[in-house]
Order: structure tokens, then sequence, then C-alpha cells
């Protein structure tokens, strides 16, 4: 089963699948639907009939049940997605394999000096003796969701070619656009026809999320004033400084690199700007609904005093909510969270409860009627050239998929 996911893996990997936030079109890039056809191939030849992609982007197949009474017992679905994060580059990616890993430090590239050290990755330890894959430096591995899908795929391949396997009916669906927030859009969950499902989109192995950030981003267009810096006094604004004074306001322990668990934070992702005009963009995130809101009109107080201070119109603010916490939408189906730390159990896996800092497809999802907790897909340093995944990890994700559509086949043991 290792060898299997792994082949797929390396073989999603190749396929430069990065979303544009910045695009319009769903999907937002065209590549990715380079990865969807290849699914939907591998798909039909391994003789999954009903295998279908949408004009947006979303691949959706079925596995019918092979109960007798199986409608009986609920479809379950599996999720992943297929595009790559723009954080930094999906091109030409050169996937490193260290077999039997050491424990030591590893180094990424030798010519840049990249050396991952056990020192500042100290969960590099938890996998001594595994298969490890890495990137060379220069892009990212794009783990985050290639396994997830490998893991799906591999699963998926293993029930086609057992057919004696007792299942119900199994949904697939591969989305674009997670990593920009677009990922379930357009998703049509009545046609997908699960009562549940799992997103393949968590970190590390035994990773179990069904609470996840409220999501709101920021954004903040600041009109300056460019005069010539030599006549500039009493008339020159400058919106880059302006930008920095804003900046300033926000509480600075409520910064990402201050927080963990589920402390929430402003996170500043860009800043252009020139003396005429700038322009800052935030994300916002907090677990507590009320806590979320507080940020929210932190943020908007802030604009308000410094329009006040340089004039109504210096700082047009633009805030939008993105997703909720799913906590609330999934608590009422809880015995989906308890099947899967059932399977993960099965597995010899020690789950891990925790809640997601960031968000899923899923967490959207379950809003739009589809309760959707999240496992995990192995990897670590997700979005970056640090990024690594054990080949055992993804291998234990396919036998928690198998452990599930068991579990889900045994109606006895299924509360609806």
């Amino acid at each position: 089963m290792k060898q299997k996911v792994l082949e797929k893996f390396l073989r999603y990997i190749a396929v430069d699948t990065a979303s544009d936030p910045e695009s319009e079109t769903q999907p937002s890039t065209s590549k990715q639907l380079n990865l969807s056809r290849m699914l939907v191939e591998e798909l039909r030849a391994m003789g999954v009939k009903d295998v279908e992609l949408d004009e947006w982007g979303y691949v959706m197949a079925s596995l019918p049940s092979n109960l007798p009474d199986g409608s009986n017992v609920p479809a379950i679905g599996f999720i992943a997605h297929v595009d790559s994060a723009p954080d930094a580059s999906g091109e030409n990616i050169n996937p490193q394999i260290i077999e039997n890993y050491d424990g030591s430090d590893i180094v990424i590239n030798k010519e840049r000096g990249f050396v991952m050290k056990v020192e500042e990755f100290p969960e590099l330890l938890k996998y001594k003796g595994n298969t490890i894959i890495t990137t060379d430096g220069t892009t990212l591995l794009a783990a985050d969701d290639k396994a997830g899908i490998a893991e799906i795929m591999t699963a998926v391949e293993h029930i086609m070619a057992n057919p004696d396997l007792p299942h119900g009916t199994i949904k697939i669906g591969f989305t674009p656009d997670e990593e920009i927030g677009r990922g379930v859009d357009k998703f049509d969950v009545e046609r997908f026809g699960a009562e549940f499902a799992y997103t393949l989109d968590g970190g590390e192995i035994g990773e179990l999320e069904y609470e996840n950030f409220n999501a709101a981003a920021a954004k903040i267009f600041i009109q300056g004033r460019n005069i010539h810096p030599g006549y500039a006094k009493e008339k020159m604004v400058n919106a880059i400084i302006l930008g920095a004074e804003l900046n300033s306001m926000l509480p600075v322990e409520q910064r990402p690199e201050y927080t963990a668990g589920y402390e929430g934070f402003f996170h500043i992702i860009k800043f252009d700007g020139t003396v005429e005009n700038a322009n800052i963009q935030y994300i916002i995130r907090d677990h507590d609904s009320e806590k979320f809101e507080s940020k929210k009109r932190l943020i908007s107080q802030c604009v308000d005093f410094l329009n006040k201070k340089y004039g109504e119109g210096t700082y047009t603010l633009e805030l939008k909510d993105q997703y909720y916490n799913m906590k609330k939408q999934v608590e009422p189906h809880y015995h989906i969270v308890e099947k899967a730390v059932q399977a993960m159990e099965m597995a010899g896996i020690k789950p891990n409860i925790k809640p997601i800092r960031g968000g899923t497809d899923g967490a959207r999802l379950s809003f739009m009627g589809l309760p959707c907790p999240n496992i995990f897909a192995g990897g670590h340093n997700f979005h970056g050239k640090f990024e690594f995944i054990p080949a055992e990890s993804m291998e234990k994700a396919v036998e928690v998929i198998l452990n599930l559509v068991k579990l889900y086949a045994n109606k006895d043991k299924v509360i609806k």
C-alpha cells in the first residue's frame, strides 16, 4: 500500500496546480484542470463508472453500495483539493526521497544552504526509519493536498480491486481553489449525494479536526498626497507611513507568531504602497465567535479613528467574512467524529483531536448541510520550501479511509 500511495503522490505533485487569488474565474487557474482530468481518467480506468468533471472544476465520483440493504447505510464522502498554495512555486517540483530516515538534519538544497535542522523541526524525530519526501528547496512540495488526493485514490483503487469488501455508497470529491478560500463556492451538495463526509486535508498523522477559525479578510486602501520632498512641509501625506501607523494600532500579541491553540490573530499578508497610495491586506481569525466579531470591530474602529485624524476618505476599508467555525454544525452529528477516532485506533494511531488553525473546504460544506470533519493527510510545514511528508503517514491515512468504509458498512454501529 505504501508504494502505491507514494507513486500516486509523486505523479500528482508533478502537475503544477497553484491557484490565483487575483483571478476572477473558477477554477482560478486552468492548469488545475490538468490534474482534475487525470483523476477522472484514473478513476474510470479503475472501473468507477459514475465519474464527472463539471464546468466549475469539480470532480465527483460515486461507488454504489454493494450491501443487500445499502440504502439504510449513510452515503459517506471523501474530499480533497487539487490546487496548491500560491505562497511558493508549485512548478517543476523536484522531490527528494529519503529512505530509512536516520534522525539527522536534512540538507534540502546544498547550493542554497537550505538545511532542515532537527533543532528547528524536532517533529522529524518522530519519523526515524520512515521514508521522508521533501522539496529541493526551490518549490513547495504540494502535499497540501495532493497527499489527500493520493490517499483517497489509493483507497478507491483498493475497494475496486476487492469487490467483496462490504461498503455502502461512497462519494468522492476533488475541488479547486481551496487555498484561496473558494473551494466550494459552486459545490452542489445535493448532487454530491453524501450524508456525511471527511476532508483529507489535515497535517501530521493522527490529527482529527472538527473546529476551525472564523475567518474574515480586510482590504484597506490609503490615499496619500505626494509633494516634492523639498517642498513637502505641511503638505505631503505619505500613504506608506499611514499604513504603518494603522498596523501599529493592532495588538502585537495577536499576531500569528505569538499565538497558538484557540488564540486568534490579525495577520498582515500584503502591503503595497507609494507615497501617493497604499494597499494593505489582513486575514482575521478566531475560533470564538464573540472574539471574532470584536476583532472585526477593532480594525473598523482603527480606520474610523485615522479617518478623523487625517480626513474622511483617507482610509477605505473592505471587510468580508470568509468562513465560520464548523463546530456547531458537526457536534449534532458527533458520531462522525467518533467513527474517525475508531478508524484511527483500528489502524494503531492515537487520535489527536485539535482545532484547525486555519480552514478547510469541510468548514464551509458543514454550513452547506454536509457535516465534514478533517482527517490528517500526513504532511508538515505546508506552503513552504521546508514542506515534508512521511510515506508511512500517507499509508496510514489510506488505512483510516478503508476503516471508515468498514465502520459505516456495519449499519448496527452507525448512529443516524
